[in-house]
């Protein structure tokens, strides 16, 4: 099969033959039609997160957001059948530790990430181990490109805007209007939260409006928590950030209210490696809340697909570009400047 592979550290990607993934009693072998270029691929692909135990194995192909069929199933497969579209969260799960069987795969034990681990879905196919457990049967409504948007991104800001405890009419702060933030402001936006995006980039900011943002906060032209205490009159009830870095959670602490909650998704790069100074006291003094959020676990995941069936939610709306496999080292090497813009997905494989 075709696929690209990550074979030496922030160098352009190799794109050729590969051996075909063949499926275990458990796993499931699914064509990929499309695949998504996340920021988490990029971080792999920079040789972050090591302080996370992430170290991929060389060579190996990325990508953990797709959509697909079906094509051949292990023998002890049981819910899925060639000619099945599906998709699968980023999360591989084990199926069986306490935090699968409780509803929370995406803590699981076990856990182990496309593209990361094992191969992943910069190719024509791959194997997805565990398959009557980590895969998700993709309803009607919802094509390929959709599930590859939602694959690790989308979801994940689903997950994380669910962490806010935001009610309607709520002040909801979302730091980076990336794929993860533009995704969160989407989700919050149909659930009724007034939403602040901010970021340097006023592209960015601009996307972000036309996802629901109500204001929109150019940090490299205003002070942000200054400008969302002016605007918010005694700051956010909830704040996420989306992108990582020490600035951005910083100032997403500092723009809450007293009892206000900061959600924290974006993971950190090798300049903080994990490990990003805050004000702890002000936590303290304001009962302020820190809140971690990884993924979205798979028994929520159905919910989030019949909200996009029904039109509710639209992760497609956040697509900028359909690219082949040899377009992903520009990606990367946009992510590293910051200049992409929404999602890119993979959809020309050969």
């Amino acid at each position: 099969m075709k696929a690209a592979q990550i074979v030496e550290l922030r160098k352009p990607l190799r794109v050729g033959e590969v051996p075909d993934p063949t499926p275990g009693p458990h796993d499931v072998i699914v064509k990929v039609e499309a695949s998504g270029v996340c920021r988490s691929d990029w971080h792999a692909w920079m040789g972050d997160m090591g302080w996370l135990g992430i170290k991929p194995e060389l060579p190996i192909i990325p990508g953990h957001e797709m959509g697909g069929v079906v094509v051949e199933v292990g023998k002890e497969i049981n819910n899925f059948k060639p000619g099945d579209r599906v998709t699968t969260p980023f999360h591989e799960s084990c199926a069986h530790c306490s935090y699968c069987l409780s509803g929370r795969s995406n803590l699981c034990e076990h856990v182990r990430v496309h593209g990361m681990v094992n191969d992943g879905a910069y190719a024509e196919y791959i194997r997805i181990p565990q398959g009557d457990f980590n895969l998700v049967h993709l309803p009607d409504e919802v094509d390929a490109i959709t599930a590859a948007a939602i694959g690790c991104r989308y979801m994940t800001g689903f997950h994380g805007v669910v962490k806010t405890n935001i009610r309607p009419g709520d002040w909801l702060v979302v730091n980076g209007s990336g794929g993860v933030g533009l995704s969160a402001i989407q989700v919050a936006n149909a659930l009724g939260a007034q939403v602040i995006a901010v970021d340097i980039d006023d592209k960015k900011l601009e996307m972000a409006q036309k996802e629901g943002a109500v204001v929109t906060i150019n940090a490299r032209k205003e002070v942000v928590p200054k400008a969302v205490q002016e605007i918010t009159k005694g700051g956010a009830h909830a704040s996420i950030d989306a992108l990582g870095i020490k600035e951005t959670i910083v100032n997403s602490i500092l723009s809450l209210r007293k009892g206000g909650r900061h959600v924290q998704i974006g993971l950190t790069t090798s300049s903080e490696s994990g490990v990003v100074d805050i004000p702890i006291d002000m936590v303290t003094m304001m009962e302020l809340e820190v809140v971690g959020s990884l993924g979205n676990p798979r028994a929520e995941y159905d919910g989030l697909l019949r909200l996009i069936a029904r039109g509710k939610l639209n992760p497609k709306s956040l697509v900028s570009r359909e690219i082949s496999l040899n377009d992903v080292t520009d990606v990367f090497n946009d992510m590293s400047n910051y200049q992409t813009y929404g999602f890119n997905i993979i959809t020309d494989f050969s």
